[in-house]
């Protein structure tokens, strides 16, 4: 009966001197895996987004949350006159950024998403073009 007593209080003053584990986390941010699939951004191209509105990512995204409204320039070429992603339904699952042809949708390494209204959980191309 004291054995076990014994040996489990071994264990948790065996802890006492290893390295903590937890991370201070406002002061200490987590490294955040390469492949981490966080907030989604457009790219730039010659000072404007690269989306040609082509509808391949409303098409593939399996929450439906991205929403596409295409403009044509006065060269007749098509760009997103409105590109909105509702973070509230997104599943980060990577499908938008694989359909796209001309590399235009990335995901950044972005992970702090946590907002008070849920307004701000939906993303339009003005905000999705400053993150970095």
């Amino acid at each position: 009966m004291i054995m076990p007593l014994l040996k489990g209080l071994g264990i948790t003053l065996s802890h006492l001197f290893k390295k903590p584990v937890t991370l201070q986390y406002p002061d200490e941010m987590p490294e955040v895996a390469p492949r981490f699939r966080g907030l989604h951004a457009l790219n730039i191209s010659h000072d404007k987004a690269k989306c040609v509105a082509c509808y391949l990512c409303p098409t593939v995204c399996p929450a439906k949350c991205i929403k596409v409204e295409a403009g044509e320039d006065e060269n007749h070429n098509k760009y997103a006159a409105e590109y909105e992603i509702d973070m509230l339904r997104c599943i980060f699952c990577g499908y938008c950024v694989e359909a796209c042809p001309v590399d235009a949708v990335r995901m950044t390494q972005t992970f702090e998403l946590a907002n008070y209204k849920r307004a701000d959980f939906v993303f339009t191309k003005d905000r999705l073009l400053e993150k970095k």
